[in-house]
């Protein structure tokens, strides 16, 4: 199996969300069947948000760079990033490092076309947004995006940073609101695109109505890194 490089702390449950949802997705019977993993835990990164939105300040960049090449050396064969955001710096990171890095926005991309996914709401940092991330890969794969308005998005941004970053939970009904926001939209899927919101998950029931960003990349580690994936997980999106 390849060993699995992960630039973690962006945000740090998140990552320890991810780390989970892999160790869960492994079909291992022991130990040893499990993947190797190594860590770089940056939360001292500056705000990927800020910087993307106010283009000035300290770039996220270098820290992704050094991380990546301090995961190089340690024996790391691929790299993982659980930060939607992050993945701002996806392609001048590949350009400065010498192994792959999974492409989260374009693996959620593949899944959803899999499925004929033609319209997907989109819950993400003001950053991804006004940055159109996911936006663009989704294009083509002839997925539309579809945005909260500007008020639905402050409370979007209320749960991530004044709830989840700081370790608490949203109110459930804030939840429903920009869902139900989202689907009068037409939205087929409601794309969890930031993955701190991946964490709604360990205090609701969220359904499959939901495409969880952080899933998807725990299972691309699975197989990009050569172990067996649960049969249960072969299908991410439903």
């Amino acid at each position: 199996m390849k060993a699995v490089g992960v630039i973690g702390g962006l945000g740090p449950m998140a990552t320890i969300y991810y780390l989970e949802q892999v160790t869960k997705m492994t079909d291992a019977k022991k130990d040893q069947e499990h993947l190797k993993i190594l860590m770089e835990s940056i939360p001292d990164t500056p705000d990927r948000t800020r910087y993307i939105l106010e283009k000035k300040g300290t770039s996220p960049l270098p820290s992704l760079i050094k991380a990546g090449q301090e995961l190089t050396r340690l024996g790391a064969a691929f790299l993982a990033i659980p930060c939607v955001t992050a993945h701002y710096f996806y392609e001048p990171l590949c350009e400065a490092l010498q192994i792959p890095v999974l492409s989260l926005c374009e693996d959620t991309a593949i899944e959803m076309s899999a499925r004929n996914i033609k319209r997907a709401g989109i819950l993400a940092t003001e950053g991804t947004i006004q940055s159109r991330l996911l936006e663009q890969v989704f294009e083509k794969y002839g997925i539309e995006s579809i945005y909260p308005d500007p008020g639905t998005q402050q409370l979007v941004m209320e749960i991530i940073y004044g709830k989840i970053k700081k370790g608490s939970f949203p109110d459930r009904e804030d939840i429903q609101n920009v869902s139900h926001f989202l689907l009068e939209r037409g939205a087929q899927k409601i794309v969890l695109g930031c993955t701190e919101l991946s964490l709604l998950k360990r205090k609701y029931p969220l359904d499959a109505l939901y495409v969880d960003m952080i899933e998807i990349l725990a299972q691309k580690t699975v197989i990009f890194s050569g172990a067996p994936l649960k049969e249960a997980y072969k299908n991410i999106i439903q």
